[in-house]
């Protein structure tokens, strides 16, 4: 579900980065994006680039990250702020490109047949988020670079491509996390500081039955509204970053994972009480489709919903 009527600051900045996507490459070779999928914390786009080259003269708006999801042999030239970066596209490169980068040109000798480009806003990058344990310059500070290989940021990227393809009950959260989790890594790179370090007091706090309990009765209150992880962890008295991690240390599962499995698990209840249309119900459990919630449903109970509900029903 789009989360604008909520949060007018983060469909801002969703609409933004798409558009800006949008305007920079076109909607040729676009295989799969984020767009009405109401994510906050990034945007998405699974493109496909043919041979060409891209020019521009626009101030970039936000950070792009661009992941190599398949290898290629495809020789990528980048240009810009007089660093040209030239390298072949192997599965996981990052071409990180900063916000505030003025024009550019980009050269691609050879069909590129999945590139993952995420957008990161502002809103992660400042010291009031909380998500990057760093000064406001910090972000202010990177810089256009050479290509490079990094395993946490390619993770992150193919876990977006997983969602990207296949929807969750709980992608707005896979997202957020995801989200803050890169931010944190680039930072690292820029500073080489670890926001660990900075989150470490309350690293040692973890999250005990009391506050688990809270966070899991708010959760079962709220599985037909948004959930955030910046709603949870208030809940639960951390900050965005540390939550996540002290959940899954508590819970043995990440938050998008349990509340993907407590929200199918309430597509059941509603299933076998029969009141609501299948369109319905999976609106009200944020998937952004029909199909998206009949693919998620049948991947967690082996049945479709329609199958699921016949088999309680009376003859």
């Amino acid at each position: 579900m789009d989360s604008s009527a909520d949060n007018p600051a983060d469909s801002h900045e969703s609409v933004r980065t798409q558009e800006y996507g949008l305007e920079r490459y076109g909607v040729q070779g676009l295989l799969a994006s984020s767009v009405g999928r109401g994510w906050c914390g990034l945007s998405a786009a699974l493109r496909a680039h043919g041979r060409g080259v891209f020019r521009w003269e626009t101030t970039q708006p936000e950070t792009e990250v661009c992941v190599a999801v398949r290898p290629s042999d495809s020789l990528v030239t980048r240009s810009c702020d007089g660093v040209v970066d030239r390298t072949f596209a192997q599965r996981g490169t990052v071409w990180l490109s900063p916000r505030g980068m003025q024009g550019g040109l980009l050269e691609i000798s050879a069909p590129l047949p999945q590139i993952l480009h995420i957008y990161l806003p502002t809103q992660h990058l400042s010291e009031e988020s909380e998500a990057v344990a760093v000064d406001p310059a910090v972000a202010a500070s990177w810089r256009y670079e050479h290509s490079f290989q990094d395993p946490l940021v390619a993770e992150i990227a193919f876990a977006i491509v997983t969602e990207l393809r296949t929807q969750t009950a709980g992608g707005r959260l896979l997202a957020e996390t995801l989200a803050i989790t890169l931010a944190a890594r680039l930072a690292h790179r820029a500073t080489g500081r670890s926001p660990e370090r900075h989150f470490a007091p309350l690293a040692n706090r973890g999250l005990d039955r009391r506050r688990v309990t809270r966070v899991k009765e708010y959760i079962a209150a709220n599985l037909e509204r948004d959930l955030t992880i910046a709603q949870l962890a208030k809940v639960a008295s951390l900050s965005r970053f540390h939550f996540a991690r002290a959940f899954k240390a508590a819970v043995g599962q990440s938050p998008h994972q349990f509340v993907s499995g407590q929200r199918l698990q309430r597509a059941k209840e509603l299933l076998i009480r029969g009141d609501q249309s299948l369109l319905d119900i999976a609106i009200a459990l944020n998937f952004s489709s029909q199909a998206n919630f009949t693919r998620a449903f049948h991947r967690s109970a082996g049945k479709t919903p329609g199958q699921y509900r016949r088999g309680f029903t009376r003859p």
